[in-house]
């Protein structure tokens, strides 16, 4: 599948949120139903050729609000301890593969990792939340979209 680029209005709003422009292209995967982005799908490298850190983004200035929330009260370690280690394994080895499936460039340094760009364990609750929502099997994003209370959504196209 090709990398589908975000629209005009897309650039813009993720430009806003960021308050910054962007240092690479990226697609929207997920949307709210009223269409605003919830998760954009980043290109592996950055303009420049800098590894870009995630390959899946959480976007949504509340459900980033709840899922700091969760982070804050102690769910990454929480989450670590009823987790499946396995299906957690399977997670990040699975998307480690779809990134390197997605990279263009090869002349300078890769991407690694898994989701939050780690290979073991919990590093990020809102990447395994963007992770789960954009279609993929994350067992931690699965429980922290039963944590939060989430607006209604819309996947879009992603790599598969």
């Amino acid at each position: 599948m090709t990398f589908l680029d975000a629209n005009t209005a897309d650039v813009a709003y993720v430009e806003a949120a960021l308050g910054r422009p962007t240092v690479g292209r990226f697609a929207v995967v997920v949307r709210r139903t009223t269409g605003e982005p919830v998760v954009i799908e980043n290109e592996p490298h950055m303009r420049d050729g800098t590894p870009m850190p995630t390959l899946l983004w959480l976007l949504d200035p509340d459900i980033h609000e709840a899922v700091s929330r969760l982070e804050g009260d102690g769910g990454v370690h929480r989450f670590e301890e009823v987790v499946d280690p396995v299906a957690l394994r399977d997670a990040h080895d699975d998307y480690a593969l779809r990134r390197q499936r997605a990279t263009v460039r090869r002349d300078g340094p890769q991407p690694t990792g898994g989701v939050g760009g780690t290979r073991v364990g919990i590093k990020c609750l809102h990447a395994h939340l963007a992770n789960f929502l954009a279609g993929f099997s994350d067992p931690v994003g699965e429980i922290v979209a039963a944590s939060i209370d989430l607006p209604e959504l819309e996947r879009c196209e992603v790599r598969q």
